[in-house]
């Protein structure tokens, strides 16, 4: 079986897996699902944490979740979004961190946007997922 997503970092753009990611993801043709923007709310209404890296730890594990409700796996994911409030290079490896941990080596697409607010004013991170999914 061939795989349903291929991984590029040509030597003509940055080599973005020395960080955990892909510059380009070929996808077999197939069925796509698409993760709304998961933030850090809990199934349970507790309230999100106050710093970034615990709200992108919650937000990694809904993405987890997701996942496996599509029986997908992080190998399925083409692109992820995340888009982080008052973006910093400290706060961008904070509230990474978690983020390339949920893809546990498997290197999507990746695009890291800057905003000024998500849909709550407690909210910090949000991750949004293009998924192919497996056969």
């Amino acid at each position: 079986m061939t795989q349903s997503i291929q991984r590029m970092n040509p030597p003509s753009l940055p080599d973005a897996s020395t960080i955990g990611y892909s510059q380009i993801s070929v996808v077999e043709s197939g069925r796509l699902a698409y993760v709304s923007g998961q933030v850090a709310l809990r199934p349970d209404g507790t309230p999100p944490p106050a710093d970034l890296g615990g709200q992108a730890r919650i937000v990694a594990a809904n993405a987890k979740a997701a996942l496996e409700a599509l029986g997908a796996t992080p190998e399925d994911i083409a692109i992820a979004r995340c888009f982080v409030t008052d973006l910093t290079p400290e706060r961008l490896e904070e509230g990474f961190t978690p983020i390339l941990d949920l893809f546990a080596g498997a290197q999507p697409c990746v695009t890291g946007v800057g905003v000024a607010a998500l849909a709550a004013p407690d909210l910090q991170i949000e991750l949004e997922l293009t998924v192919r999914l497996p056969n």
